[in-house]
Protein backbone atom coordinates (compact mmCIF):
# COMPACT_ATOMS: atom_id res chain seq x y z
CA UNK A 1 0.00 0.00 0.00
CA UNK A 2 1.47 3.43 -1.04
CA UNK A 3 0.44 6.96 -0.26
CA UNK A 4 -0.85 8.42 -3.61
CA UNK A 5 -1.12 12.06 -2.65
CA UNK A 6 1.31 13.12 -5.46
CA UNK A 7 -1.30 10.57 -8.11
CA UNK A 8 -4.26 12.46 -6.63
CA UNK A 9 -2.38 15.94 -7.03
CA UNK A 10 -1.86 14.85 -10.94
CA UNK A 11 -5.24 13.83 -11.58
CA UNK A 12 -6.72 16.92 -9.66
CA UNK A 13 -4.80 19.80 -11.44
CA UNK A 14 -5.16 17.46 -14.54
CA UNK A 15 -8.99 17.74 -14.38
CA UNK A 16 -9.01 21.98 -12.81
CA UNK A 17 -7.16 22.30 -15.80
CA UNK A 18 -9.31 20.15 -18.17
CA UNK A 19 -12.77 21.74 -16.49
CA UNK A 20 -11.22 25.44 -16.92
CA UNK A 21 -10.42 25.09 -20.74
CA UNK A 22 -13.98 23.65 -21.07
CA UNK A 23 -15.63 26.55 -19.71
CA UNK A 24 -13.52 28.93 -21.26
CA UNK A 25 -14.78 27.50 -24.57
CA UNK A 26 -17.60 27.21 -22.94
CA UNK A 27 -17.60 31.19 -22.65
CA UNK A 28 -16.45 32.26 -25.66
CA UNK A 29 -19.54 30.65 -27.71
CA UNK A 30 -21.32 32.34 -25.87
CA UNK A 31 -19.77 36.02 -25.74
CA UNK A 32 -20.11 37.70 -28.93
CA UNK A 33 -16.30 38.68 -29.62
CA UNK A 34 -17.05 42.52 -30.28
CA UNK A 35 -17.35 42.64 -26.41
CA UNK A 36 -13.25 41.88 -26.34
CA UNK A 37 -12.90 44.08 -29.48
CA UNK A 38 -14.67 47.05 -27.63
CA UNK A 39 -11.52 49.08 -26.09
CA UNK A 40 -9.48 48.14 -28.93
CA UNK A 41 -11.61 49.72 -31.57
CA UNK A 42 -12.73 52.97 -29.34
CA UNK A 43 -8.87 53.39 -29.39
CA UNK A 44 -8.08 52.55 -32.88
CA UNK A 45 -6.00 49.94 -32.21
CA UNK A 46 -5.64 46.62 -34.40
CA UNK A 47 -7.45 43.64 -33.08
CA UNK A 48 -7.24 40.16 -33.41
CA UNK A 49 -8.99 37.52 -31.67
CA UNK A 50 -6.33 34.68 -31.41
CA UNK A 51 -3.55 37.30 -30.61
CA UNK A 52 -5.15 39.25 -28.00
CA UNK A 53 -7.50 37.06 -26.79
CA UNK A 54 -6.78 33.39 -27.17
CA UNK A 55 -2.99 33.22 -27.45
CA UNK A 56 -2.67 34.90 -23.94
CA UNK A 57 -5.30 32.94 -22.06
CA UNK A 58 -4.87 29.45 -23.45
CA UNK A 59 -1.42 29.81 -24.04
CA UNK A 60 -0.61 31.02 -20.23
CA UNK A 61 -2.57 28.37 -19.33
CA UNK A 62 -1.06 25.38 -20.86
CA UNK A 63 3.10 26.85 -19.95
CA UNK A 64 1.65 26.64 -16.65
CA UNK A 65 0.21 22.83 -16.65
CA UNK A 66 3.48 22.03 -18.72
CA UNK A 67 5.39 23.88 -16.02
CA UNK A 68 3.68 21.65 -13.56
CA UNK A 69 4.34 18.73 -15.05
CA UNK A 70 7.93 18.94 -15.62
CA UNK A 71 8.43 20.33 -11.77
CA UNK A 72 6.41 17.07 -10.99
CA UNK A 73 7.58 14.21 -13.54
CA UNK A 74 11.41 15.93 -13.42
CA UNK A 75 12.52 17.73 -11.04
CA UNK A 76 11.24 17.14 -7.39
CA UNK A 77 11.56 13.53 -7.79
CA UNK A 78 15.01 14.13 -8.95
CA UNK A 79 15.74 15.90 -5.86
CA UNK A 80 13.80 14.49 -2.98
CA UNK A 81 14.48 11.18 -4.21
CA UNK A 82 16.91 9.70 -1.79
CA UNK A 83 18.27 6.73 -4.21
CA UNK A 84 19.54 9.56 -6.82
CA UNK A 85 21.55 11.42 -3.88
CA UNK A 86 23.23 8.38 -2.45
CA UNK A 87 23.73 6.18 -5.63
CA UNK A 88 27.56 5.68 -6.67
CA UNK A 89 29.95 7.36 -4.03
CA UNK A 90 27.03 9.04 -2.44
CA UNK A 91 27.75 8.43 0.92
CA UNK A 92 30.51 8.79 4.02
CA UNK A 93 31.38 4.97 4.70
CA UNK A 94 33.30 4.40 8.42
CA UNK A 95 35.52 1.86 7.37
CA UNK A 96 37.63 -0.09 9.83
CA UNK A 97 40.78 0.88 7.59
CA UNK A 98 40.08 4.62 7.45
CA UNK A 99 37.42 7.01 7.32
CA UNK A 100 36.82 7.78 3.14
CA UNK A 101 34.89 10.97 3.00
CA UNK A 102 32.89 10.56 -0.08
CA UNK A 103 31.58 13.06 -2.49
CA UNK A 104 28.52 13.29 -1.00
CA UNK A 105 28.42 17.22 -0.24
CA UNK A 106 29.24 17.97 -3.59
CA UNK A 107 26.67 15.79 -5.00
CA UNK A 108 23.68 17.83 -2.48
CA UNK A 109 25.30 21.06 -3.89
CA UNK A 110 24.89 20.36 -7.35
CA UNK A 111 21.69 19.40 -6.67
CA UNK A 112 20.73 22.63 -4.77
CA UNK A 113 22.38 24.64 -7.72
CA UNK A 114 20.51 22.67 -10.59
CA UNK A 115 17.40 23.66 -8.49
CA UNK A 116 18.19 26.85 -8.39
CA UNK A 117 19.15 27.21 -11.68
CA UNK A 118 15.88 25.22 -13.38
CA UNK A 119 14.02 27.78 -10.77
CA UNK A 120 15.68 31.12 -12.28
CA UNK A 121 14.76 29.54 -15.63
CA UNK A 122 11.12 28.40 -15.10
CA UNK A 123 10.63 32.05 -14.07
CA UNK A 124 11.95 33.75 -16.89
CA UNK A 125 10.46 31.78 -19.06
CA UNK A 126 6.71 32.31 -16.79
CA UNK A 127 7.30 35.85 -15.83
CA UNK A 128 8.26 36.61 -19.99
CA UNK A 129 4.62 34.89 -20.98
CA UNK A 130 3.42 36.29 -18.46
CA UNK A 131 3.97 39.75 -18.72
CA UNK A 132 3.56 39.24 -22.93
CA UNK A 133 0.12 37.63 -22.18
CA UNK A 134 -0.55 40.96 -20.20
CA UNK A 135 0.76 43.40 -23.12
CA UNK A 136 -1.49 41.44 -26.04
CA UNK A 137 -4.58 41.55 -23.61
CA UNK A 138 -4.12 45.49 -22.89
CA UNK A 139 -2.28 46.71 -25.83
CA UNK A 140 -5.11 49.23 -26.08
CA UNK A 141 -3.73 50.83 -23.22
CA UNK A 142 -0.04 50.42 -24.41
CA UNK A 143 -0.43 52.11 -28.24
CA UNK A 144 1.17 54.95 -27.62
CA UNK A 145 4.65 56.68 -28.66
CA UNK A 146 7.23 56.19 -26.96
CA UNK A 147 6.06 53.00 -24.70
CA UNK A 148 8.45 51.17 -23.24
CA UNK A 149 8.68 48.20 -20.97
CA UNK A 150 10.57 49.60 -18.46
CA UNK A 151 8.42 51.39 -15.94
CA UNK A 152 9.19 55.55 -15.82
CA UNK A 153 7.71 56.98 -13.03
CA UNK A 154 7.52 60.43 -15.28
CA UNK A 155 5.13 58.41 -18.03
CA UNK A 156 1.12 59.77 -17.05
CA UNK A 157 0.07 57.22 -19.44
CA UNK A 158 -0.52 53.16 -18.59
CA UNK A 159 2.60 51.34 -18.45
CA UNK A 160 3.87 47.51 -18.27
CA UNK A 161 5.53 46.35 -14.96
CA UNK A 162 7.45 43.83 -16.21
CA UNK A 163 9.03 43.49 -12.48
CA UNK A 164 5.81 43.06 -10.99
CA UNK A 165 5.16 40.45 -13.62
CA UNK A 166 7.79 38.39 -12.54
CA UNK A 167 7.65 38.95 -8.95
CA UNK A 168 3.94 37.23 -9.38
CA UNK A 169 5.66 34.56 -10.74
CA UNK A 170 8.20 34.76 -8.19
CA UNK A 171 5.53 34.39 -5.47
CA UNK A 172 3.67 32.13 -6.95
CA UNK A 173 6.32 29.10 -7.23
CA UNK A 174 8.08 29.90 -3.61
CA UNK A 175 4.11 29.08 -2.36
CA UNK A 176 4.17 25.77 -4.35
CA UNK A 177 7.73 25.06 -3.34
CA UNK A 178 6.76 25.35 0.32
CA UNK A 179 3.37 23.82 -0.60
CA UNK A 180 5.98 20.49 -2.23
CA UNK A 181 8.49 20.92 0.89
CA UNK A 182 4.97 20.00 3.76
CA UNK A 183 3.62 17.01 1.18
CA UNK A 184 6.34 15.61 0.51
CA UNK A 185 7.50 15.86 4.44
CA UNK A 186 4.68 13.80 5.39
CA UNK A 187 4.55 11.42 2.82
CA UNK A 188 8.47 10.32 4.10
CA UNK A 189 6.92 10.60 7.89
CA UNK A 190 3.83 8.14 6.96
CA UNK A 191 6.54 6.07 4.63
CA UNK A 192 8.54 5.87 7.51
CA UNK A 193 6.63 4.67 9.96
CA UNK A 194 6.83 1.22 10.84
CA UNK A 195 3.79 0.24 12.92
CA UNK A 196 1.32 2.96 11.86
CA UNK A 197 2.31 3.08 8.13
CA UNK A 198 -0.55 1.24 6.54
CA UNK A 199 -2.95 2.66 9.01
CA UNK A 200 -1.84 6.29 8.02
CA UNK A 201 -1.54 5.23 4.59
CA UNK A 202 -5.06 4.72 4.48
CA UNK A 203 -5.96 7.85 6.43
CA UNK A 204 -3.65 10.02 3.83
CA UNK A 205 -5.36 8.87 0.91
CA UNK A 206 -8.97 9.43 1.82
CA UNK A 207 -8.01 12.64 2.58
CA UNK A 208 -6.20 13.70 -0.66
CA UNK A 209 -9.29 12.02 -2.57
CA UNK A 210 -11.97 13.66 -0.56
CA UNK A 211 -9.83 17.38 -0.98
CA UNK A 212 -10.02 16.56 -5.03
CA UNK A 213 -14.00 15.79 -4.86
CA UNK A 214 -14.66 19.00 -2.80
CA UNK A 215 -13.04 21.06 -4.86
CA UNK A 216 -13.59 19.67 -7.99
CA UNK A 217 -17.18 20.78 -7.64
CA UNK A 218 -17.08 24.09 -7.29
CA UNK A 219 -14.63 24.37 -9.73
CA UNK A 220 -16.88 22.60 -12.37
CA UNK A 221 -19.63 25.26 -11.03
CA UNK A 222 -17.32 28.43 -11.67
CA UNK A 223 -15.90 27.42 -14.48
CA UNK A 224 -19.27 27.40 -16.03
CA UNK A 225 -20.94 30.52 -14.80
CA UNK A 226 -23.50 28.00 -13.60
CA UNK A 227 -22.92 30.14 -9.77
CA UNK A 228 -22.13 33.78 -9.58
CA UNK A 229 -19.96 35.30 -6.34
CA UNK A 230 -18.37 33.71 -3.32
CA UNK A 231 -20.64 33.17 -1.29
CA UNK A 232 -21.49 29.61 -2.70
CA UNK A 233 -17.98 28.53 -2.49
CA UNK A 234 -17.63 29.90 1.21
CA UNK A 235 -21.13 28.02 2.08
CA UNK A 236 -19.94 25.30 0.26
CA UNK A 237 -16.55 24.56 1.88
CA UNK A 238 -18.07 25.54 5.40
CA UNK A 239 -20.45 22.61 5.24
CA UNK A 240 -18.91 20.06 3.31
CA UNK A 241 -15.74 20.37 5.32
CA UNK A 242 -17.01 19.59 8.91
CA UNK A 243 -18.83 16.87 7.82
CA UNK A 244 -15.92 14.81 6.48
CA UNK A 245 -13.69 16.19 9.57
CA UNK A 246 -16.36 14.31 11.68
CA UNK A 247 -16.43 11.18 9.69
CA UNK A 248 -13.08 10.54 9.66
CA UNK A 249 -12.84 11.33 13.51
CA UNK A 250 -15.56 8.92 14.40
CA UNK A 251 -14.24 5.90 11.79
CA UNK A 252 -10.79 5.80 12.35
CA UNK A 253 -10.43 7.17 15.99
CA UNK A 254 -13.44 7.33 18.28
CA UNK A 255 -15.38 3.97 17.10
CA UNK A 256 -11.95 1.43 16.39
CA UNK A 257 -11.27 3.23 20.45
CA UNK A 258 -14.57 2.54 21.89
CA UNK A 259 -13.92 -0.94 20.98
CA UNK A 260 -16.66 -3.70 22.18
CA UNK A 261 -17.03 -1.43 25.15
CA UNK A 262 -20.44 0.86 25.18
CA UNK A 263 -21.03 3.69 23.28
CA UNK A 264 -23.06 5.57 25.42
CA UNK A 265 -19.99 5.50 28.01
CA UNK A 266 -18.80 8.76 29.55
CA UNK A 267 -15.53 8.92 28.04
CA UNK A 268 -16.87 8.52 24.46
CA UNK A 269 -19.64 10.50 24.93
CA UNK A 270 -16.86 13.33 26.02
CA UNK A 271 -14.87 12.77 23.10
CA UNK A 272 -17.76 12.98 20.89
CA UNK A 273 -19.23 16.08 22.22
CA UNK A 274 -15.79 17.69 21.83
CA UNK A 275 -15.14 16.86 18.27
CA UNK A 276 -18.59 17.81 16.77
CA UNK A 277 -18.14 21.03 18.93
CA UNK A 278 -14.71 22.08 17.16
CA UNK A 279 -15.94 20.68 14.09
CA UNK A 280 -19.13 22.91 14.05
CA UNK A 281 -17.72 25.86 14.32
CA UNK A 282 -17.21 26.77 10.68
CA UNK A 283 -20.94 25.64 10.27
CA UNK A 284 -22.14 29.99 10.64
CA UNK A 285 -19.80 31.12 8.01
CA UNK A 286 -22.12 29.34 5.38
CA UNK A 287 -25.13 32.00 6.69
CA UNK A 288 -25.07 35.78 7.01
CA UNK A 289 -27.48 35.96 10.02
CA UNK A 290 -28.30 33.91 12.90
CA UNK A 291 -25.06 32.50 13.74
CA UNK A 292 -26.23 30.96 17.19
CA UNK A 293 -29.61 29.07 15.49
CA UNK A 294 -27.22 27.86 12.79
CA UNK A 295 -24.14 26.91 14.92
CA UNK A 296 -26.91 24.69 17.17
CA UNK A 297 -28.61 22.88 14.26
CA UNK A 298 -25.31 22.06 12.91
CA UNK A 299 -24.26 20.37 16.23
CA UNK A 300 -27.43 18.94 16.35
CA UNK A 301 -27.16 17.37 12.76
CA UNK A 302 -23.51 16.18 13.44
CA UNK A 303 -24.52 14.61 16.99
CA UNK A 304 -27.82 12.96 15.88
CA UNK A 305 -27.39 12.84 11.71
CA UNK A 306 -23.84 12.23 10.89
CA UNK A 307 -22.85 10.00 13.56
CA UNK A 308 -25.34 7.68 12.87
CA UNK A 309 -24.56 7.39 9.39
CA UNK A 310 -20.81 7.17 10.05
CA UNK A 311 -21.12 4.60 12.42
CA UNK A 312 -23.34 2.07 9.74
CA UNK A 313 -20.34 3.03 7.64
CA UNK A 314 -17.98 2.11 10.05
CA UNK A 315 -19.68 -1.41 10.74
CA UNK A 316 -19.46 -1.95 7.18
CA UNK A 317 -15.39 -1.35 7.25
CA UNK A 318 -14.68 -2.26 10.98
CA UNK A 319 -13.01 -5.44 10.22
CA UNK A 320 -10.77 -3.93 7.85
CA UNK A 321 -10.18 -1.16 10.16
CA UNK A 322 -9.25 -3.13 12.97
CA UNK A 323 -7.15 -5.63 10.95
CA UNK A 324 -4.95 -2.27 9.99
CA UNK A 325 -5.04 -1.24 13.86
CA UNK A 326 -4.19 -4.45 14.83
CA UNK A 327 -1.49 -5.34 12.52
CA UNK A 328 -0.17 -1.67 13.91
CA UNK A 329 0.13 -3.43 17.43
CA UNK A 330 1.47 -6.72 16.61
CA UNK A 331 4.47 -4.67 14.30
CA UNK A 332 4.89 -2.04 17.11
CA UNK A 333 5.37 -5.19 19.42
CA UNK A 334 7.76 -7.05 16.84
CA UNK A 335 9.40 -3.82 16.53
CA UNK A 336 9.93 -3.40 20.05
CA UNK A 337 11.26 -7.00 20.74
CA UNK A 338 14.18 -6.79 17.41
CA UNK A 339 14.95 -3.63 18.95
CA UNK A 340 15.57 -5.48 22.33
CA UNK A 341 17.41 -8.34 21.16
CA UNK A 342 19.57 -5.87 19.40
CA UNK A 343 20.45 -3.91 22.19
CA UNK A 344 22.03 -7.19 24.07
CA UNK A 345 24.92 -6.97 21.81
CA UNK A 346 26.45 -3.63 22.28
CA UNK A 347 27.35 -2.55 18.14
CA UNK A 348 29.96 -0.86 19.35
CA UNK A 349 32.08 -3.47 21.00
CA UNK A 350 31.80 -5.55 18.27
CA UNK A 351 33.11 -2.94 16.01
CA UNK A 352 36.05 -2.22 18.53
CA UNK A 353 36.65 -5.63 18.25
CA UNK A 354 36.93 -6.35 14.83
CA UNK A 355 39.14 -2.95 14.53
CA UNK A 356 41.50 -4.30 17.09
CA UNK A 357 41.88 -7.87 15.09
CA UNK A 358 41.81 -5.72 11.57
CA UNK A 359 45.19 -3.93 13.05
CA UNK A 360 46.66 -6.79 14.48
CA UNK A 361 46.09 -8.86 11.07
CA UNK A 362 47.91 -5.52 9.08
CA UNK A 363 50.81 -5.94 11.66
CA UNK A 364 51.23 -9.49 10.96
CA UNK A 365 50.90 -8.43 6.89
CA UNK A 366 47.94 -11.13 6.89
CA UNK A 367 45.89 -8.69 3.77
CA UNK A 368 43.73 -10.93 3.06
CA UNK A 369 42.27 -11.53 6.51
CA UNK A 370 42.53 -7.60 6.93
CA UNK A 371 40.10 -7.61 4.03
CA UNK A 372 38.14 -10.17 5.51
CA UNK A 373 37.54 -8.71 8.74
CA UNK A 374 36.96 -5.00 6.67
CA UNK A 375 34.03 -6.82 5.08
CA UNK A 376 32.43 -8.99 7.50
CA UNK A 377 32.37 -5.42 9.70
CA UNK A 378 30.64 -3.72 6.57
CA UNK A 379 28.22 -6.67 6.40
CA UNK A 380 27.41 -5.84 10.19
CA UNK A 381 26.62 -2.45 10.00
CA UNK A 382 24.01 -2.95 7.10
CA UNK A 383 22.52 -5.80 9.40
CA UNK A 384 22.00 -3.23 12.51
CA UNK A 385 21.42 -0.41 10.64
CA UNK A 386 19.17 -1.02 7.21
CA UNK A 387 17.93 -4.27 7.14
CA UNK A 388 14.89 -2.60 9.52
CA UNK A 389 13.65 -0.62 6.99
CA UNK A 390 11.52 -0.89 4.50
CA UNK A 391 13.31 -0.35 1.41
CA UNK A 392 16.50 0.31 0.68
CA UNK A 393 18.83 1.83 -2.35
CA UNK A 394 19.75 -1.43 -4.74
CA UNK A 395 23.05 -0.35 -4.71
CA UNK A 396 23.31 -0.92 -0.68
CA UNK A 397 22.13 -4.31 -1.38
CA UNK A 398 24.63 -4.96 -3.87
CA UNK A 399 26.99 -4.10 -1.64
CA UNK A 400 25.90 -6.53 0.45
CA UNK A 401 26.14 -9.38 -1.61
CA UNK A 402 29.71 -8.35 -2.70
CA UNK A 403 30.93 -8.54 0.31
CA UNK A 404 29.32 -11.82 1.28
CA UNK A 405 30.55 -13.30 -1.69
CA UNK A 406 34.00 -11.94 -0.98
CA UNK A 407 33.83 -13.57 2.26
CA UNK A 408 32.99 -16.76 0.30
CA UNK A 409 36.09 -16.63 -2.45
CA UNK A 410 38.08 -16.10 0.63
CA UNK A 411 37.37 -19.75 1.85
CA UNK A 412 37.39 -21.27 -1.73
CA UNK A 413 39.52 -19.57 -3.40
CA UNK A 414 43.01 -22.15 -2.22
CA UNK A 415 40.34 -25.37 -4.38
CA UNK A 416 41.22 -24.85 -8.46
CA UNK A 417 37.56 -26.91 -8.33
CA UNK A 418 35.60 -24.66 -7.58
CA UNK A 419 34.36 -21.60 -10.06
CA UNK A 420 32.47 -18.64 -8.72
CA UNK A 421 31.57 -16.18 -11.29
CA UNK A 422 29.68 -12.92 -10.25
CA UNK A 423 28.51 -10.33 -12.52
CA UNK A 424 27.00 -7.39 -10.29
CA UNK A 425 29.47 -5.64 -9.44
CA UNK A 426 29.09 -3.04 -11.94
CA UNK A 427 25.49 -2.66 -11.95
CA UNK A 428 24.13 0.64 -12.30
CA UNK A 429 20.23 -0.33 -10.69
CA UNK A 430 18.65 2.90 -9.07
CA UNK A 431 15.32 0.84 -7.92
CA UNK A 432 14.54 0.71 -3.91
CA UNK A 433 14.28 -3.16 -2.86
CA UNK A 434 12.96 -4.86 0.49
CA UNK A 435 16.61 -5.61 2.18
CA UNK A 436 18.13 -9.35 2.58
CA UNK A 437 15.74 -10.20 -0.31
CA UNK A 438 18.54 -11.65 -2.97
CA UNK A 439 21.08 -12.73 -0.50
CA UNK A 440 19.60 -16.28 0.51
CA UNK A 441 19.46 -17.53 -3.19
CA UNK A 442 23.19 -16.43 -2.86
CA UNK A 443 23.38 -18.04 0.70
CA UNK A 444 21.44 -21.25 -0.60
CA UNK A 445 23.80 -21.55 -3.79
CA UNK A 446 27.34 -21.94 -1.48
CA UNK A 447 25.54 -24.15 1.15
CA UNK A 448 24.29 -26.56 -1.38
CA UNK A 449 26.44 -25.45 -4.31
CA UNK A 450 30.34 -26.02 -2.49
CA UNK A 451 31.89 -29.54 -2.36
CA UNK A 452 35.68 -29.52 -1.27
CA UNK A 453 36.23 -32.58 -2.84
CA UNK A 454 33.86 -32.79 -5.95
CA UNK A 455 33.88 -29.72 -8.89
CA UNK A 456 31.37 -27.05 -8.02
CA UNK A 457 30.24 -23.82 -9.67
CA UNK A 458 28.48 -21.05 -8.98
CA UNK A 459 27.08 -17.95 -11.13
CA UNK A 460 25.71 -14.89 -10.18
CA UNK A 461 23.91 -12.40 -12.67
CA UNK A 462 22.26 -9.37 -11.65
CA UNK A 463 20.33 -7.14 -14.43
CA UNK A 464 18.37 -3.95 -14.16
CA UNK A 465 16.34 -1.71 -16.92
CA UNK A 466 13.89 1.18 -15.65
CA UNK A 467 10.95 -1.40 -14.84
CA UNK A 468 12.23 -4.67 -13.26
CA UNK A 469 15.47 -6.48 -11.41
CA UNK A 470 16.13 -9.48 -12.81
CA UNK A 471 18.51 -11.49 -10.57
CA UNK A 472 19.37 -15.15 -11.26
CA UNK A 473 22.06 -18.12 -9.52
CA UNK A 474 22.87 -20.67 -10.93
CA UNK A 475 25.08 -23.37 -8.80
CA UNK A 476 25.94 -27.16 -9.02
CA UNK A 477 24.31 -29.51 -6.57
CA UNK A 478 25.93 -32.60 -4.45
CA UNK A 479 24.14 -34.73 -2.52
CA UNK A 480 24.84 -34.53 1.30
CA UNK A 481 25.22 -36.99 3.87
CA UNK A 482 22.80 -38.78 6.46
CA UNK A 483 24.24 -37.43 9.17
CA UNK A 484 24.95 -33.58 7.46
CA UNK A 485 23.03 -31.66 10.57
CA UNK A 486 22.16 -28.54 7.78
CA UNK A 487 19.89 -31.55 5.35
CA UNK A 488 16.57 -31.17 7.41
CA UNK A 489 16.82 -27.29 6.99
CA UNK A 490 17.21 -27.20 3.39
CA UNK A 491 14.82 -24.97 1.52
CA UNK A 492 13.38 -23.11 4.68
CA UNK A 493 15.46 -19.80 3.39
CA UNK A 494 13.82 -20.13 0.50
CA UNK A 495 10.42 -20.44 1.42
CA UNK A 496 11.26 -17.18 3.70
CA UNK A 497 11.68 -15.60 0.30
CA UNK A 498 8.72 -16.54 -1.65
CA UNK A 499 6.37 -15.65 1.66
CA UNK A 500 8.26 -12.17 1.69
CA UNK A 501 7.68 -11.85 -2.13
CA UNK A 502 3.84 -12.66 -1.51
CA UNK A 503 4.00 -9.97 0.87
CA UNK A 504 5.92 -7.53 -0.39
CA UNK A 505 5.62 -7.51 -3.97
CA UNK A 506 1.87 -9.40 -4.61
CA UNK A 507 1.39 -9.43 -8.67
CA UNK A 508 4.51 -7.49 -9.05
CA UNK A 509 7.18 -10.81 -8.79
CA UNK A 510 7.16 -13.48 -10.83
CA UNK A 511 10.27 -16.56 -9.61
CA UNK A 512 11.49 -19.68 -11.65
CA UNK A 513 13.26 -22.68 -10.25
CA UNK A 514 14.87 -25.63 -11.39
CA UNK A 515 16.85 -28.44 -9.67
CA UNK A 516 16.99 -30.92 -12.23
CA UNK A 517 20.69 -33.10 -12.71
CA UNK A 518 23.46 -31.98 -11.38
CA UNK A 519 22.60 -28.17 -11.28
CA UNK A 520 20.43 -25.53 -9.61
CA UNK A 521 18.85 -22.54 -11.44
CA UNK A 522 17.00 -20.08 -10.16
CA UNK A 523 16.14 -16.52 -11.54
CA UNK A 524 13.87 -13.79 -9.71
CA UNK A 525 12.55 -10.99 -11.28
CA UNK A 526 10.57 -7.99 -9.77
CA UNK A 527 9.02 -4.95 -10.38
CA UNK A 528 9.58 -2.72 -7.67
Amino acid sequence: MKVRWRQHEMIFVTMVAAMMLGGYVWRMRNTAWQQYAGPFINNHVPFNLFRNVLLPDIGVALLLYCTYLFLNVVTIPRFTSPKKLEAGTAQITVSLKKIIASGLAVKILKKVLWLIVQFVLIVLLLGTAYNAAVYLSHEWQFHYPGFSIFFNKNNPNSQLDIRGGYAVIVFLLGVYLLYVLIRETVINAIERSSGRRAFRTVICNQVTVFFIQIFLVPFFLVSFNLVHGGRFVIAFFSLVIPLFLVFMSNTYWLFPLKGEGSFFARPVINRLLITTFLFTLPFPLAFPTDHISVFIIGWAIQLLVVTPVTWLIYQQKKDKILALVGAQKALVKSTADLQFLRSQINPHFLFNVLNTLYGTALQEKADRTATGIQQLGDMMRFMLHENNLDRIDMNREIDYLNNYIALQKLRTQSSPEIIIEDNISEQSCHHKIAPMLLIPFVENAFKHGISLTEKSWIKINLACNEKEIIFSVRNSMHSRQQDDPEKEKSGIGFKNVLQRLKLIYPGKHTITANGEGKEFFVQLSIQP
